[in-house]
């Protein structure tokens, strides 16, 4: 069955750090695109860092300087290194994949990924910053 896994959440103070991971070899094919998506409480879900594939990263403004995605292609893993977390971080954070083109738009003067364009997504993993 193909799926993701992710890992990695957790309670911490403000200031401090997480580093998610999410596991992508239970894919049957390399994926075009990789995400990470945030759905903080109350809010629609996100997408704050995303990867093509030979391309380099994008992030959201709110998470920029940051925060850094990268993956590792012998390990088919997927990473978000997350530094100087504030509370607004807190939520649910999901990686996601997507085997098309597509997750690059440009609206408005920025960047983004739909969260349509994706086929995978992990269970999700809580991340909670505390001031």
């Amino acid at each position: 069955q193909e799926q993701l896994l992710e890992s990695g959440g957790g309670s911490v103070e403000a200031g401090g750090s997480l580093r998610l991971s999410c596991a992508t070899s239970l894919l049957r094919y390399t994926p075009y695109c990789l995400a990470w998506f945030r759905q903080g409480p109350g809010k629609e879900r996100e997408g704050i860092a995303f990867l093509e594939f030979g391309g380099s990263p994008t992030y959201a403004e709110s998470i920029r300087g940051r925060f850094t995605i990268s993956r590792d292609n012998d390990k088919k893993t997927l990473y978000l290194q997350m530094n100087d977390l504030k509370p607004e971080d807190t939520g649910m954070y999901y990686c996601a994949a997507a085997y098309t083109d597509g997750c690059k738009v440009y609206r408005s003067g920025y960047y983004y990924t739909p969260t349509g364009t994706y086929n995978y997504w992990g269970q999700g993993t809580q991340v909670t910053v505390s001031s």
